[in-house]
């Protein structure tokens, strides 16, 4: 299994579990930005609502909206975020929306103590340096 170095266990697709930190630190926070050096579009919000993980594209499908910013509420018992630009919601379990527009989720799990995140790119807490 992934080590505590950034090391993941990957599929043959590009898709691995990406260790992100430990619980702990990473439940202190609604939501941390998870960067990728595959780009801006390519980075991840991680949520921490009512003692559970959900990861979703960070950028807003209608227009690019950062949802790490956004309100998250519970209505019906459904958690969803709603995009601080245009008000648009994304179910945290689905990233369906109550418009046709759908988030792109990705698997979060805990494993010994840690956060791990499915994802075809390596995920950070900081941006990654230019090159």
């Amino acid at each position: 299994m992934a080590s505590g170095s950034g090391d993941e266990e990957g599929d043959t697709d590009g898709v691995a579990w990406r260790l992100i930190e430990p619980a702990s630190e990473l439940s202190k926070k609604r939501c941390r930005l998870l960067y990728s050096p595959l780009g801006h579009d390519a980075d991840v919000c991680l949520f921490y609502v009512k003692g559970e993980f959900f990861a979703m594209d960070a950028r807003c499908a209608h227009s690019g909206g950062p949802l790490c910013e956004g309100d998250i509420e519970e209505a019906d018992g459904v958690l969803q975020v709603f995009c601080p630009w245009h008000d648009y919601n994304f179910d945290l379990r689905t990233g369906k929306s109550g418009t046709s527009l759908k988030q792109q989720v990705y698997e979060v799990k805990l494993e010994d103590g840690n956060v791990y995140v499915k994802h075809a790119g390596r995920l950070s807490l900081k941006p990654f340096l230019k090159t």
